[in-house]
């Protein structure tokens, strides 16, 4: 039986608008399982992103709970939840946030650095696997200007997992590249979930959602579909293709 390590009751999301309530998210009841490369998918404006966020604390949800090991990250203090973003989680997003007058290097170990556990000898060992484990070694000095967006990107995925975390959230990570550094970046997550990373993605690119072991569908804030996947394999990407594509027709996509 797979292991739970979040697990969302009765989420709900919403804002006030002109003396009324916006719905984002409405009463999602949700299993994320370690070790899984699970996809959330769905058109746009159906509350992909405000889910994710909702998952990882970066966002509250307005009811609801979100439970991670015995914990209720809705209810958790600002700066627990600060702890918890440099210990346990890491996130990739579209646009790559890299400090622009640091080298690659030194964007990779900063991260390291913020998690007082790790010692500053460790976080530097660990950044020049990752810069070499992602192809980016021999830019490591230089700046994010200086280098493509896909190096850009490789070099975000090694700051968001400098820190060994247990989740993975990446928010549209490919939504910015073309499709050469897509595949790239696309081979290195699946890479990292090969080797026990659990990852949480959302995205709109079918290339990117065949990698998923397991892809939620959301329309209108609520989970609407599940479709379980074996391990992805390059050799079986046309027919895991027409098997994706034959579900997402029958949600309407």
């Amino acid at each position: 039986m797979k292991e739970s390590i979040l697990s969302a009751k009765g989420l709900c999301k919403s804002f006030a608008h002109n003396g009324g309530q916006i719905h984002i998210l409405s009463n999602i009841n949700l299993e994320i399982y370690r070790g899984d490369f699970t996809v959330i998918m769905g058109a746009s404006g159906s509350g992909k992103s405000t889910l994710l966020y909702a998952l990882s604390g970066m966002d509250r949800a307005t009811a609801g709970s979100v439970v991670y090991q015995g914990e209720d990250i809705v209810l958790m203090k600002e700066k627990r939840l600060a702890k918890l973003r440099h210990t346990d989680f890491g996130f990739i997003f579209q646009q790559m946030h890299l400090i622009s007058n640091l080298s690659l290097f030194e964007n990779i170990s900063v991260c390291g650095y913020l998690n007082k556990d790790r010692k500053a000898e460790e976080v530097r060992r660990t950044a020049d696997m990752l810069l070499q484990k992602m192809g980016i070694e021999r830019v490591k000095s230089h700046l994010p200007s200086q280098v493509s967006g896909g190096e850009q990107q490789r070099c975000a995925i090694a700051r968001a997992v400098v820190h060994s975390p247990l989740v993975l959230f990446a928010d549209e990570p490919t939504g910015a590249l073309n499709r050469r550094n897509t595949t790239e970046v696309l081979n290195l997550l699946t890479g990292l979930n090969e080797e026990g990373q659990s990852i949480l993605m959302v995205t709109h690119d079918l290339r990117a959602a065949l990698r998923a072991s397991r892809i939620l569908y959301l329309e209108d804030g609520k989970i609407t579909g599940e479709l379980t996947l074996p391990a992805y394999k390059s050799s079986d990407e046309k027919s895991r293709e027409a098997q994706v594509n034959a579900w997402l027709s029958s949600l309407e996509w």
